[in-house]
C-alpha cells in the first residue's frame, strides 16, 4: 500500500481560545495586581484573593471542561499508520523511560495524509523499534489530529498491516499543537492582563495614595535630614535594562524589552537588586513572571509563615518553568507564572502554565526539587 496524497486537517474557529486568552489575562492581571496592593496596603483579605484568584480560576476551568472531556472520551479514537520521519530524544533522566520528539506522516484510510510532531515517553528497550523511515500504529482523537500517540502494542490485524505497509512522506505544514488565534490571542491575552491590573489598581488608589503620602517625611528646614528618611522607607532605581522599586511592604524589578527572567543570572541579579536596595526583610511571597519579580514582604509583628529571599533556588527557577512548559502537556504555552510562599509550613515553589491545551502546574521544594506534577486537562 503506498500512500502519497498530503493534506492538514482543518483549523477551528478561533473565538474559543480569544476568550479564553482574555479570561486568563484579567486572572493574571487581576491576581497579581493585587498581591503586590495587598502587600503594599497591608491588607490581608486582598493578599488572600491574589493568592486564592489563580486557584479557583484552574478549578472553573477544570470543572468547565468535564462535559467536553467526557464527551471526547466516548468516540473512539482514529486508528492509522504511519512513518516515522525523524526521531530524537529530548529529556529524560535515570529511569527506564526517556522522551522522545517524534515527527511523522500519518496516513488514515479516509482522509488525506498529513505530517504531525509530538513528544511520547518511550522506553529505553524499546527505541531501537523506533527508526526513521518504520512505519508504526498511531491513534488520535478525530476532532484533535495533533494529539497523536504511537501504539505500542497493536492488534495482530495491525501488526499484519504494519509489515506489507509503505508509505510516502506528506507535503506541507506540521501539527505540533491545536490552531490557535496567533497574534490575536496574545494581544487579547496581554490587554486583559493590564486592564485587570490596572483596575484592582483605580479600585483601591484611595489606600494605596494614603499609603504613599504616610510614607512621605514631613517638611523640615534640614532637607538633608529628610533625604535620609525617605530612603528609608521606600527607593527606585533604573537602568537601561531594568527598573527597581522597593517600598516598605514590596519589592519589584521590571526587565526592559527583549529581557526575560528565563535568561541566564537575571533572576539572581534582580534578587540582589532587591536585596541592596533595602534592610534584609523576611518575606510571604515572591512572584516571577516573564519580565516580572515581585518580593511581599512581612509587616512588622506579623505572625505569618515567611522565608528568607536570598536563599532561594534562583537558578533552578528557569529550569523548572521550562519543564512545565514542554512536559505537561499545555500544547502551545502562552503564559507562565512561578510563585514561592510558605503558607503550608514548608517552602513551595510552584509553577503555573496555561496553553492551548489548558493550564497545568507543578510543585518543588525549597531545593528545586519537584514533588508533583499535574498534567494539562
Amino acid at each position: 500500500m503506498t500512500i502519497t496524497t498530503g493534506g492538514v486537517p482543518p483549523a477551528r474557529n478561533t473565538s474559543v481560545a480569544l476568550a479564553r486568552g482574555l479570561l486568563t489575562g484579567g486572572v493574571i492581571g487581576a491576581s497579581l495586581a493585587a498581591l503586590v496592593v495587598g502587600g503594599i496596603i497591608e491588607s490581608v483579605p486582598l493578599f488572600v484573593t491574589g493568592l486564592g484568584l489563580p486557584a479557583a480560576y484552574g478549578l472553573v476551568f477544570f470543572l468547565a471542561g468535564m462535559p467536553r472531556r467526557a464527551r471526547e472520551a466516548a468516540i473512539a479514537p482514529c486508528t492509522a499508520l504511519a512513518v516515522v520521519e525523524s526521531v530524537e530524544a529530548v529529556g529524560g533522566e535515570a529511569t527506564s523511560d526517556v522522551a522522545v520528539r517524534f515527527d511523522l506522516t500519518v496516513a488514515p484510510d479516509d482522509v488525506p495524509a498529513f505530517r504531525v510532531a509530538f513528544t511520547q515517553d518511550i522506553n529505553l528497550a524499546d527505541l531501537p523499534d523506533y527508526r526513521a523511515g518504520g512505519v508504526v500504529v498511531v491513534q488520535y482523537p478525530p476532532e484533535k489530529p495533533w494529539r497523536v500517540r504511537i501504539v505500542k502494542r497493536p492488534t495482530p490485524e495491525w501488526e499484519e498491516r504494519v509489515a506489507g505497509a509503505r508509505l510516502d512522506s506528506a507535503p506541507g505544514p506540521v501539527l505540533t499543537s491545536e490552531p490557535t488565534g496567533g497574534c490575536a490571542v496574545g494581544s487579547a491575552t496581554l490587554l486583559a492582563l493590564l486592564l485587570a491590573a490596572a483596575g484592582v489598581a483605580l479600585l483601591f488608589r484611595a489606600d494605596l495614595f494614603d499609603e504613599g503620602a504616610s510614607a512621605q517625611p514631613p517638611s523640615s528646614a534640614q532637607p538633608s535630614a529628610s533625604a535620609s528618611a525617605s530612603s528609608s522607607s521606600s527607593s527606585s532605581s533604573s537602568s537601561s535594562s531594568s527598573t527597581t522599586v522597593v517600598s516598605s511592604a514590596s519589592g519589584t524589578v521590571t526587565l526592559g524589552p527583549n529581557q526575560s527572567f528565563l535568561d541566564k543570572g537575571e533572576l539572581r541579579k534582580a534578587g540582589g537588586s532587591l536585596t541592596k536596595s533595602t534592610d534584609t526583610r523576611a518575606a510571604l511571597t515572591v512572584v516571577v513572571q516573564d519580565r516580572l519579580l515581585s518580593v511581599v514582604y512581612a509587616p512588622t509583628g506579623s505572625q505569618a509563615p515567611t522565608f528568607d529571599p536570598d536563599s532561594l533556588p534562583y537558578d533552578r527557577f528557569p529550569a523548572l518553568v521550562e519543564e512545565a512548559k514542554s512536559s505537561l502537556g499545555v500544547g502551545s504555552p502562552q503564559t507562565w507564572q512561578l510563585t514561592v510562599e510558605r503558607l503550608t509550613g514548608s517552602l513551595t515553589i510552584r509553577v503555573g502554565v496555561t496553553g492551548t491545551e489548558g493550564t497545568a502546574s507543578l510543585e518543588a521544594d525549597g531545593d528545586g526539587k519537584v514533588l508533583r506534577r499535574t498534567p494539562a486537562h
